[in-house]
């Protein structure tokens, strides 16, 4: 397009200059090929305008000038300088398009001086009056495409959040969903191959605990992919009515399960929160704590929070403080987005310790979706 633009000034100026030259100044010197060749030169450099401005705005403007003092006639060929003057204000901003307009103006008030200083007055000041134009058409050009650079990198990035967003919740909900029931089948098929041969009703036993797990996880799975397929948020939240489930199965697992205490009604936010909170403790529990036999359970209510506590008595597994595995992120993140904190780590005493402090007087709302994601990998529990 640059090109383009040049060669069509260029046939503009010559035949605008060449046509006044024939029928209006006849008496003027003609406009010979040597003449049409150093017309047409002013605007030779144009393509370049945007990669070299400063460069091509000075060499245009000289071309331009050395041919008004040649003696040829004059013609708008100081189209060349200004269109590499507005260029100059729009990549480089306007204090250099000020400074070379300024360049500009002073090489016409010498062209004056040498030529006719009788139309000085009226001919430099109209000059100034369109070259502070152009620096300012530039500059505003520039200024708008800087806005309009500033909203396109912005919708960008917020596109590139929405999609992580996404992302994190899709990953989120398939771990919320299946995790937690792959883990206690994991555990009962190591007791059915374990006892298979010599305890066949135990091992029956854990056949039947891996049957239903399976059930329910292809079931909640199921329900899950079709809510991510139709974008209709319609599936059902999980909530602690269902608490007796995930002990249940910790239970068929192995381990006696004690509670003290109630949730009692929750918020929405808070109900789920603690609900993923107290599933992937288990979990932990169940995977992570070599020799447990019991896992405590204690809810209790402090001022306007909910507070959490899950124990188990067996050997923990080292934990770097804050707790760096995914699974000891997730439940902090879930605490941290209500408002609340969470800290986990191995317990006076023996075993293993999560407790989690969840506010309920505060906005429960989540702040953004990216703070209530991070539990997208179960292993990363106790280890």
């Amino acid at each position: 397009m640059d090109v383009l633009l040049a060669l069509a000034l260029m046939v503009f100026v010559v035949g605008v200059t060449v046509g006044v030259a024939r029928w209006h100044q006849p008496a003027a010197r003609p406009v010979d090929p040597l003449g049409v060749a150093w017309l047409a030169a002013g605007g030779l450099p144009l393509p370049w305008r945007r990669r070299y401005p400063v460069a091509v705005f000075v060499l245009s403007a000289a071309l331009t000038f050395s041919y008004y003092v040649s003696g040829y006639p004059g013609g708008p060929d100081v189209v060349f300088p200004v269109l590499a003057l507005f260029t100059v204000a729009l990549v480089r901003g306007p204090v250099r398009g000020a400074a070379a307009g300024v360049a500009l103006w002073g090489a016409a008030l010498v062209l004056a001086l040498l030529r006719d200083a009788s139309v000085l007055a009226p001919w430099l000041g109209g000059l100034l009056l369109g070259i502070l134009a152009v620096v300012a058409a530039g500059s505003a050009v520039r200024n708008r495409y800087s806005a309009l650079r500033a909203t396109r990198e912005r919708f960008e990035a917020e596109a590139r959040r929405r999609a992580e967003e996404e992302r994190l919740r899709v990953a989120r909900e398939v771990h919320d969903v299946v995790a937690h029931s792959l883990a206690m089948i994991n555990v009962q098929a190591g007791v059915a191959a374990h006892v298979a041969d010599r305890r066949p009703e135990q091992a029956r036993q854990a056949l039947l605990a891996i049957k239903e797990a399976s059930r329910t996880a292809l079931a909640d799975l199921r329900a899950t992919l079709g809510v991510l397929r139709s974008g209709e948020d319609r599936a059902p939240a999980p909530s602690l009515n269902r608490m007796a489930e995930l002990l249940d199965q910790v239970r068929a697992a192995g381990l006696r399960v004690e509670v003290a205490g109630e949730p009692g009604d929750l918020p929405a936010p808070v109900d789920v929160a603690g609900y993923r909170i107290l599933q992937e403790s288990l979990t932990n529990a169940v995977r992570h704590a070599r020799g447990a036999t019991t896992v405590t359970v204690r809810w209790s209510r402090a001022g306007d929070d909910l507070e959490l506590a899950v124990r188990d008595d067996g050997q923990a597994a080292a934990v770097a403080p804050g707790g760096t595995g995914s699974g000891l992120r997730g439940m902090r993140e879930r605490a941290e987005a209500l408002g609340g904190r969470l800290s986990a780590g191995p317990a006076p005493g023996g075993g293993f310790e999560v407790r989690a402090v969840l506010p309920l007087g505060a906005d429960t709302g989540p702040r953004d979706a990216a703070e209530i994601t991070g539990d997208a990998d179960v292993s990363g529990g106790n280890a």
